[in-house]
């Protein structure tokens, strides 16, 4: 059952916003959080950090 699309805690990809295309993989509460996720983390690309924003 895990990796379903009706799993409550799906893994999800974060990308980053600066446009390096670095990613982050991580799993997210679908209940607790339905809407898209965007968390500011560390983008070892450009040495800085910025938004990274939830594709799946």
């Amino acid at each position: 059952m895990a990796g379903t699309s009706k799993d409550v805690r799906p893994i999800i990809k974060l990308v980053s916003t600066a446009g390096t295309g670095f990613t982050y993989v991580t799993r997210k509460n679908r209940r607790a959080t339905p809407d898209r996720l965007v968390l500011r983390k560390y983008d070892p690309v450009i040495r800085k950090h910025v938004d990274f924003k939830e594709t799946r």
